[in-house]
C-alpha cells in the first residue's frame, strides 16, 4: 500500500477531548476547554434558526452564514476537490467545464484552527523506509486556507468552522486557476455582486455553488466586455481510506497514466513508478470470476445524460456508452457500464449533474465543433473517480463534415448538408464510443488502422465483422478508401479487437495478488502472447517518426489507400454544389465543404510524406525478439516520393474547379494552390526527417534511401520542365521558388534555443551533413537552370534568371 510519505506541520497537534457529560453541553453550558481557548457554545453558534443538512459534514446555515460540522474521523482524510464552471457567460468557457482538481485535507491545529491543505502525491516514500523523514522535512504541503474553530460540536467529537468567507470570496483554489484568469482576462472580481448560493452535503461528498461576477478586460462576455457573471461548483468527495491497488503502466497498451517518485523503492536511486488509470471494478463473486465465468462487478460504471440534450440524441449517445460491455467482457465482467437518462426532479430533487457522485455526459450550446473525454483520478492509485464528457453541440457539423467528405463519393446517405437522423445517429453514437473509451482510461492509438490491408477495407465481409480499425480510439475516422464499385462495405468505426485487449489487460482482476509487482509477469505474457500481431499493436499519437501512428489515415500503405483517396475526391468535387444546394441560401456552405475536401487532400498527402525518413516503433520488452526501431524501407520510401511528385508538386489542377471558386474565392487560388505545396516541399524536406536519412545511410549503407537521393528524386519533380524547355506556368514557378527557399533555410542555423526546453530544441542542420548536401544540390540546380535559361523567354525566363540570382547570393552570401 502507498503512503503519501508528506509531513503535514512540525506542529504539535492537540486533540479534543471528548466532553464528561454524558449527553454534551447543554443550551448555556460550554466546556471549560473551550471557554480556555476562545469558543462559543454549540448553541450560540448554530442556533435555532439553523437549517441543517447531514452528510459528509453536517452543513448548517445560519443567516447568510455556513458552517461545517467537521467530525473527528474526518480530519486528515483525503479529499478530492473538483471544480467546474455551473453555467457561465459568453467568453467564459461552458457550463460543466473542470476548471481545476485537487486533493485536500483538513487538519486541527492547536485546537484553535482547522487549516486546509493542498496534498500531492507527486512524491510518496512508505512510512516504514529510511527516508521516511527526509522527504517529509523537504515536502511540507501547504496550507491554502486557515479557518477558526468557532466551537466544538454537541457531542465534542468534532469541530464548527464558518467555510462562508472561504468560498465566497475570489480564491484561485476554488474558482479560476490563474492560467485560465489570463486566458479570459479575469481582472478581478466585484464582492458586491458574488455571493455563495448554495452548501449541500451527501453521504460521500458536499457540493458549494457560488455566483461571481468578474471584471474582464479585452474579453466579450456581455455587451459592453467588461463583466461576467459565473456560476462555479465545488465538490467535495471522500476517497477511499484504502487506495485501490494501483496497476503499472506499460508502454504496449495506450492507457493514461500517472507518475509518482517513490524513495521507497528498492532501487540506488529514487525510482519513479507509473501506474494506468482505470475505474475500480471488483468482481460480485470472485469464485466465479476465476472459474471464467461472466460476473458483474460489485460497482457498476454509471453514466447520465445531461438533461439539456436533445431527446432524440440521447438513444444514440447511450448506445455509444453501452457498447463498451462487449470489451468488458473480455475482462470478465457483465453488465459493467451502463448510460441512464438523468433522474427528473420528482424523482430525485438532490441529482446534479455538478454533483462529483455522478459521472455525466454533459450537452453544451457551442458553436465549437468538438467533444471531450476527460476523467478524474485518484493520485495516490489511478482510480478513475468520475468523468463529465463534453458533447458540444456542433460536433455534429464537425463529423457530418467529415462523413460527406469522406464518403459522400459511394454513400448516398452522405450526399446533403442535412444528414437523416439515423446517420447523424450513428456518427453520434461513434463519437460518444470513442469519447467514452478516454474516460476509460485508453489513450489515442493512431498506429491501430496501420493492420489492416488497405484492399481488405474494399470488402463488404471484411468491414462489416471488422471494422475500418482495430480500434475505435484510433482517429480512423470513414472509410475513404472504398470505390464505388465496392457494395455494401461498412464506412463506421467500431469498438475492435485491440480495444477489448486494452479493457481485458487494464481491468482483468488476477486473483491471489495483493501488490503491482505481484501481477506484472502475468500481465506481460498477456501482451507477449500477441506480439507481432498488428491487431494488438498500439502506436501513441506522440510519435512523430513512426508513419504507422497517424491520425484520419487508413490501412497498411499510404500511398495506394490515398491513391483510392483522392479518386473519391475528384468524384465528390463536381457534385458540390449539387449536394450542398439549399434555395435561397448563399454559397457558404459551397466554400466550407470545399475547404474540407481541400484539408483532406491535403491530409493525405501528409500521411504520405510522413514515409520519408520514417522509423517504426515497436516497443518490447527483453522476452520479445527483434529491434525496437527499423528504418522505413528504401522502396517504400522512393514511393512515396513518387506519389507526392505525381499527386502533389504536379499542380492538381483538378482542384482548380473555376466553375466552384468562382461561387466564392475572388482571387486566392494561386496562393492556396501555393501555400499547400510549399507546405509538402517543407515535410519533405523537414530537417528531422534528413537527420534521419543520414543516420541510417551511416549505420545500414547497404539498402538506405538517401538524402542525395531524396533530392534527385524530387528535383525530378519540380523541375521537370528545364531538360525539354516546357512552359513553367505561375503555379510551377511558385512551387520552383518555394524549393529554392526551402534548401536556402537548409542552410541557415536556427534561431537561439537556449531559452527553449531540450525536447522543444530543432537540431542545428549547418553542424551536419544537411549542409553541405543542401549545397550541392543548389549547385546542381543552379547549372541545370544555366543550361535551361537560354530556351525561355518572357516571364519565364525572367524566373529562372531571378532564381539563378538567388541560389548565387544564398551560395555566396554578402557579408
Amino acid at each position: 500500500m502507498l503512503a503519501s510519505g508528506i509531513a503535514f506541520s512540525a506542529m504539535a497537534q492537540q486533540k479534543i477531548e471528548p466532553s464528561k457529560t454524558p449527553n454534551g453541553p447543554g443550551p448555556s453550558m460550554m466546556q471549560p476547554q473551550q471557554a480556555k481557548q476562545g469558543m462559543r457554545p454549540y448553541s450560540e453558534v448554530i442556533t435555532a434558526k439553523a437549517v441543517s443538512d447531514k452528510g459528509l459534514f453536517t452543513v448548517h446555515k445560519v443567516d447568510d452564514r455556513y458552517f461545517y460540522e467537521i467530525p473527528d474521523s474526518l480530519m486528515n482524510r483525503d479529499l478530492l476537490l473538483v471544480t467546474r464552471t455551473s453555467k457561465t457567460a459568453n467568453g467564459l468557457g461552458y457550463g460543466g467545464e473542470e476548471l481545476n482538481s485537487k486533493v485536500i485535507r483538513f487538519e486541527k491545529y492547536e485546537s484553535k484552527k482547522v487549516f486546509l491543505r493542498e496534498i500531492s502525491y507527486d512524491i510518496v516514500v512508505d512510512k516504514s523506509s529510511e527516508m521516511y523523514q527526509s522527504v517529509q522535512n523537504s515536502n511540507v504541503q501547504p496550507i491554502i486556507a486557515s479557518l477558526d474553530i468557532k466551537s466544538l460540536s454537541k457531542d465534542t467529537t468534532g469541530v464548527v468552522v464558518d467555510v462562508t468567507d472561504l468560498f465566497s470570496k475570489d480564491n484561485p483554489s476554488f474558482t479560476f486557476p490563474e492560467d485560465l484568469r489570463k486566458k479570459y482576462r479575469i481582472a478581478g472580481v466585484d464582492d458586491s455582486r458574488s455571493y455563495l448560493s448554495s452548501v449541500k452535503s451527501y453521504p460521500l461528498n458536499i457540493e458549494v455553488k457560488n455566483v461571481f461576477t468578474y471584471r474582464v478586460n479585452g474579453a466579450t462576455p456581455d455587451a459592453n466586455g467588461s463583466i461576467a457573471t459565473v456560476e462555479i461548483n465545488n465538490s467535495m468527495l471522500l476517497l477511499p481510506k484504502e487506495p485501490m491497488m494501483p496497476r503499472y503502466f506499460d508502454n504496449r497498451v495506450g492507457y493514461f497514466a500517472q507518475t509518482q517518485v517513490d524513495f521507497s523503492a528498492e532501487e540506488q536511486q529514487a525510482g519513479k513508478t507509473t501506474f494506468i488509470r482505470r475505474w475500480r471494478l471488483e468482481p460480485k463473486d470472485l469464485e466465479a470470476y476465476k472459474r471464467g465465468e461472466l460476473v458483474e462487478p460489485k460497482k457498476q460504471i454509471v453514466y447520465y445524460i445531461d438533461p439539456a440534450t436533445p431527446v432524440k440524441w440521447r438513444p444514440y449517445l447511450i448506445a455509444g456508452v453501452n457498447d463498451w460491455n462487449k470489451a468488458f467482457e473480455q475482462a470478465g465482467f457483465k453488465n459493467a457500464i451502463v448510460c441512464k437518462e438523468a433522474p427528473s426532479p420528482a424523482e430525485d430533487p438532490e441529482f446534479s449533474t455538478e454533483d462529483a457522485r455522478y459521472s455525466v455526459i454533459r450537452y453544451f450550446a457551442s458553436e465549437i465543433p468538438n467533444a471531450y473525454g476527460p476523467h478524474i483520478a485518484d493520485p495516490r492509485s489511478g482510480e478513475i473517480i468520475e468523468s463529465h464528457i463534453g458533447w458540444y453541440h456542433n460536433v455534429m457539423k464537425l463529423v457530418r463534415n467529415w462523413f460527406f467528405i469522406q464518403t459522400a463519393a459511394v454513400n448516398p446517405d452522405a450526399r446533403t448538408l442535412k444528414f437523416k437522423d439515423e446517420v447523424m445517429g450513428q456518427l453520434i453514437r461513434f463519437v460518444s464510443s470513442h469519447e467514452v473509451g478516454h474516460t476509460l482510461g485508453l489513450r489515442h492509438n493512431y498506429g491501430s488502422s496501420f493492420a489492416y490491408p488497405v484492399d481488405s477495407l474494399r470488402s463488404a465481409s471484411f468491414t462489416k465483422k471488422m471494422g475500418t480499425a482495430p480500434s475505435i480510439m484510433d482517429y480512423a475516422r470513414f472509410n475513404y478508401v472504398a470505390q464505388p464499385e465496392d457494395k455494401g462495405v461498412n464506412l463506421y468505426p467500431a469498438i475492435g479487437i485491440y480495444d477489448k485487449f486494452a479493457i481485458d489487460w487494464g481491468y482483468r482482476v488476477v486473483p491471489g495478488v495483493k501488490t503491482p509487482k505481484e501481477e506484472e509477469s502475468t500481465l506481460n505474457k498477456m501482451i507477449v502472447k500477441h506480439a507481432g500481431d498488428p491487431l494488438y499493436f498500439f502506436g501513441t499519437e506522440m510519435n512523430p517518426a513512426d508513419p504507422r501512428s497517424q491520425n484520419e489515415d487508413l490501412g497498411n500503405d499510404a500511398v495506394k489507400a490515398s491513391t483510392y483517396g483522392v479518386k473519391n475526391l475528384k468524384r465528390v468535387l463536381p457534385n458540390l454544389a449539387t449536394w450542398t444546394y439549399e434555395e435561397g441560401k448563399d454559397y457558404s456552405d459551397l466554400k466550407t465543404m470545399y475547404t474540407e475536401l481541400t484539408n483532406q487532400w491535403n491530409r493525405y498527402m501528409g500521411h504520405v510524406a510522413k514515409n520519408i525518413g520514417g522509423v517504426y516503433e515497436t516497443p518490447k520488452s527483453y522476452d520479445q525478439p527483434g529491434d525496437v526501431y527499423t528504418p522505413v524501407s528504401k522502396e517504400m520510401q522512393k514511393k512515396a516520393v513518387a506519389f507526392l511528385n505525381e499527386q502533389a508538386l504536379a499542380t492538381p489542377t483538378w482542384l482548380i474547379d473555376q466553375n466552384i471558386l468562382r461561387k466564392f474565392d475572388q482571387s486566392s487560388v494561386v496562393d492556396r494552390i501555393r501555400a499547400f505545396q510549399s507546405s509538402i516541399l517543407n515535410s519533405i524536406f523537414n530537417v528531422d526527417k534528413l537527420s534521419r536519412l543520414i543516420e541510417f545511410e551511416t549505420t545500414s549503407p547497404t539498402n538506405s534511401y538517401t538524402v542525395t537521393e531524396l533530392f534527385k528524386d524530387v528535383r525530378g519533380g519540380v523541375w521537370n520542365e528545364l531538360a525539354a524547355g516546357k512552359n513553367i506556368d505561375t503555379y510551377r514557378r511558385n512551387l520552383q521558388r518555394a524549393y529554392v527557399e526551402r534548401l536556402a533555410n537548409l542552410l541557415t542555423p536556427p534561431p537561439n534555443q537556449d531559452n527553449l526546453p531540450p525536447a522543444q530544441r530543432r537540431p542545428d542542420q549547418t553542424q551536419t551533413d544537411i549542409r553541405p548536401l543542401a549545397k550541392t544540390e543548389l549547385k546542381v540546380l543552379q547549372a541545370q537552370i544555366s543550361a535551361a535559361t537560354p530556351k525561355y523567354t518572357g516571364i519565364n525566363r525572367a524566373h529562372l534568371e531571378d532564381l539563378s540570382q538567388r541560389i548565387k547570393d544564398i551560395l555566396n552570401p554578402k557579408s
